[in-house]
């Protein structure tokens, strides 16, 4: 059956009303964490019942955001390709960290108890590419054996987390801390983290959207 122009016109028009929700979304909670629904719909230009036609209600818009952000996270996994595991885990946590920083409170609203299951099943891609790294940096000796691989990506992301949570984003260090924090987790030390990220000023010069990968 042929569909025709009119039927596909309110799907589309249904998409975009969606995806303005979502972006009206992230801009109030980013003001306020605790944003009404209505406040919500009123950032996007809808009525209050427009809105509860496309979510059931605002833990279902949250979860929206969620694995929006999930997407965009494991996205940047799968472009790390570095053969360095330390300089992959670098450039995982810079990236990572500038694209939460972006919007840094639906960050800590994801990583928060009430969430932070969903969140998880959300990345599991962006897990196991970290326990991957993390297994390869073992096996090479370039990062500590005293603890499992799947234990230590797990170290790796808890301090993810509180640096995520905890850090303000505006700082012009955050985003080296957050790499350095990574890094001191999986063995290095703090000489160490500077020296790496002195030798590949590009970790945290590289933009969250640019494919990036060993040249050696």
């Amino acid at each position: 059956m042929t569909t025709t122009s009119s039927e596909r016109r309110p799907r589309r028009d249904a998409v975009q009303n969606r995806a303005g929700i979502l972006a009206a979304a992230t801009e109030t909670i980013a003001g306020d964490p605790r944003a009404s629904v209505d406040a919500i719909a009123r950032t996007a230009g809808l009525s209050r019942r427009a809105l509860y036609g496309h979510f059931a209600d605002r833990d279902a818009l949250v979860r929206d955001l969620i694995a929006a952000g999930a997407q965009r996270f494991n996205a940047i996994a799968v472009r790390v390709q570095d053969r360095d595991a330390r300089v992959a885990l670098a450039r995982l946590a810079a990236q990572l960290w500038a694209e939460a920083a972006h919007v840094q409170v639906i960050a800590a609203i994801a990583l928060d108890d009430a969430h932070v299951q969903e969140t998880a099943d959300a990345l599991a891609p962006l897990r196991r590419a970290v326990v991957d790294v993390v297994r390869r940096g073992q096996d090479d000796g370039t990062l500590r054996t005293d603890v499992a691989a799947p234990t230590l990506a797990r170290l790796v992301e808890e301090a993810a987390r509180t640096v995520i949570m905890r850090v303000d984003a505006s700082s012009p260090e955050a985003q080296s801390l957050a790499v350095r924090s990574t890094l001191s987790i999986a063995g290095l030390s703090w000489r160490e983290s500077i020296e790496l990220l002195a030798d590949h000023p590009d970790l945290l010069a590289a933009p969250a959207s640019t494919p990036v990968a060993d040249a050696d």
